[in-house]
C-alpha cells in the first residue's frame, strides 16, 4: 500500500499524520514534541544573513530577541487575499508562497523517510478567512506554496470532510453526519453520508463554511478588554475641535495577522502625531511600544489562555504586562457570550446554508461532531444542542482530527 501523509497546514497550528500499514494513524511530532505554532520568526545573524526558524523553535528565537526579530503569524490567513501581494522583512520582499514554503519545509523536516514516495493529502477550509476572500486563489497559492516546499502533486481535500472521515471510523452503521471543524480562522461545516461497508463509502451531501472562528472570539477580549486602555475611544483635537482617535488603528491591533503591519513607519507616525494632543496620549505611547517591540505573541498568549479559562468556568482574569503596560482583567463568561454574538450568528447562518446546500432538514442529521479547538467554548456547543439535540452532539480530537481524517482520505482514494 502507498504511504498515505495528512497535512492540516493552520492558522494556529499545524499538524502532519501518517497512515500505517494496518489502517491506523499516527501523529508525527517534532524532537519537542510540542504543539507545532503556524509561525516562523526572521532575525539577522552575527554573520549579517537573515536566519529564520518556524514552530517551536521560531517562538523560542522571537522570545529570545523580540525587538530585533520579525515573527510572522496566521499566514494562512491571507492565502485568499487578493491585496496581499507581499510583505517586507528585515528589509527583503517576501510574497506569500515561499512564506508559506519556508515554513512547510520546517514543519515537515524531521518527517522526509515517511513522505518518500507517500501521497499526500493536504486541507482547505470551505470558505477562506476575509469578507472579500477568493477560494480559488486561496487553493491556488496553497498548492504553490507545496510545490515550492518540495511537493508539486498533493491532493487537497476540505478539512470538515476530513475531520468527518476521522470520526466515521468508530461508526459501525449509516449515519449522516453534520462535521463542525472550528480552525484559527474558519469555521467549516459538512454534511456526509457514511456507510461502514465493507468497502466504507462517504457521501459528501452539502457544505457551507465562515471566515470567523477563534481568531475572531480572541479580537473581541482584545476589542473590549485591551484596547480601551490604549486609546480606543478616546479622542484628540485638531484647531480646536475635539476628533476620535482612529478606530482602524484598534482593528488591525486586535488582529493577529495585521498587528505586525502596525509597524510601517506612516502608521507610527500618524499614531505619534495624534498622541500630541490626544486626551490621554500616554495611552497611545503605550500603543506604539507594543507594536515596535513585537509585544503582540504575549499578548496572544494572555488572550488564548484567559479564553480557554471561560470554558471551564464562569469567570477568568487577562493578565498581560509589558514595559509600563498592565492588564489585570476579569471576564465574565456572559459578557464573553454577548460580545462574540455577531460570530456566533454567523455560524448559526453557515449550519444553516449547509443542510440547504444538502436539502435536509435538521432531523435527518443521525450525528454531529465537533472537533476544533472554537468547539470547546459553551456558547458555540449551545449552537448544534439547541438545534439538534444534546444527545446527537459529540466532540473530540480538537487538534489532531482533521490531519488524521486527511491521512484516511487518502487511503480510501
Amino acid at each position: 500500500m502507498q504511504p498515505v501523509i495528512g497535512i492540516d497546514f493552520g492558522t494556529t497550528n499545524s499538524v502532519v499524520t501518517a497512515l500505517a500499514a494496518d489502517g491506523s494513524v499516527r501523529v508525527l511530532r517534532h524532537a519537542t514534541d510540542d504543539v507545532f505554532r503556524s509561525v516562523i520568526c526572521f532575525w539577522n545573524g552575527a554573520d549579517g544573513r537573515v536566519k529564520h526558524a518556524a514552530g517551536p523553535a521560531g517562538i523560542e528565537a522571537y522570545l529570545d530577541d523580540p525587538l530585533d526579530s520579525r515573527l510572522i503569524m496566521s499566514m494562512k490567513s491571507y492565502l485568499a487575499q487578493r491585496s496581499f501581494q507581499e510583505t517586507r522583512i528585515l528589509g527583503q520582499p517576501w510574497s506569500l508562497e515561499p512564506l508559506v514554503a519556508v515554513f512547510l519545509r520546517a514543519l515537515l523536516a524531521p518527517f522526509r523517510d515517511d513522505l518518500a514516495g507517500a501521497q499526500v493529502v493536504v486541507g482547505r477550509p470551505v470558505r477562506f478567512v476575509g469578507e472579500s476572500a477568493d477560494d480559488t486563489l486561496g487553493e491556488r497559492r496553497l498548492r504553490a506554496a507545496f510545490a515550492l516546499a518540495g511537493m508539486e502533486h498533493v491532493q487537497v481535500a476540505l478539512e470538515p470532510a476530513a475531520a468527518g472521515h476521522r470520526f466515521a471510523a468508530g461508526l459501525d452503521r449509516p449515519a449522516t453526519v453534520l462535521v463542525a471543524d472550528f480552525g484559527g480562522g474558519t469555521s467549516d461545516f459538512s454534511l456526509l453520508r457514511f456507510d461502514p461497508g465493507p468497502p466504507r463509502r462517504v457521501t459528501a451531501l452539502g457544505q457551507a463554511g465562515v471566515g470567523v472562528a477563534g481568531d475572531a472570539f480572541d479580537y473581541r477580549i482584545i476589542d473590549r478588554v485591551v484596547s480601551p486602555l490604549l486609546g480606543k475611544g478616546g479622542s484628540y483635537r485638531v484647531t480646536g475641535t475635539d476628533l476620535p482617535i482612529p478606530p482602524a488603528w484598534y482593528s488591525s491591533f486586535a488582529r493577529w495577522h495585521l498587528l505586525s503591519l502596525m509597524r510601517a513607519p506612516k502608521t507610527m507616525r500618524d499614531i505619534e502625531a495624534v498622541a500630541r494632543t490626544a486626551e490621554h496620549p500616554e495611552q497611545l505611547h503605550r500603543l506604539m511600544r507594543l507594536v515596535k517591540d513585537e509585544a503582540g505573541y504575549a499578548l496572544y498568549r494572555a488572550v488564548s489562555a484567559a479564553k480557554a479559562a471561560l470554558s471551564k468556568a464562569e469567570t477568568a482574569t487577562l493578565r498581560f504586562h509589558h514595559a509600563d503596560f498592565e492588564v489585570s482583567a476579569d471576564i465574565a463568561r456572559s459578557d464573553f457570550e454577548a460580545w462574540i454574538a455577531p460570530e456566533l450568528a454567523q455560524m448559526r447562518v453557515a449550519v444553516d446554508a449547509a443542510l440547504a446546500d444538502a436539502g435536509l432538514p435538521a432531523t435527518a442529521v443521525d450525528r454531529v461532531f465537533l472537533t476544533g479547538g472554537s468547539s470547546l467554548v459553551p456558547a458555540v456547543r449551545r449552537i448544534f444542542e439547541d438545534r439538534f439535540g444534546a444527545d446527537r452532539v459529540v466532540a473530540g480530537g480538537e487538534f489532531v482530527s482533521v490531519a488524521e481524517g486527511l491521512a484516511l482520505m487518502g487511503s480510501s482514494t
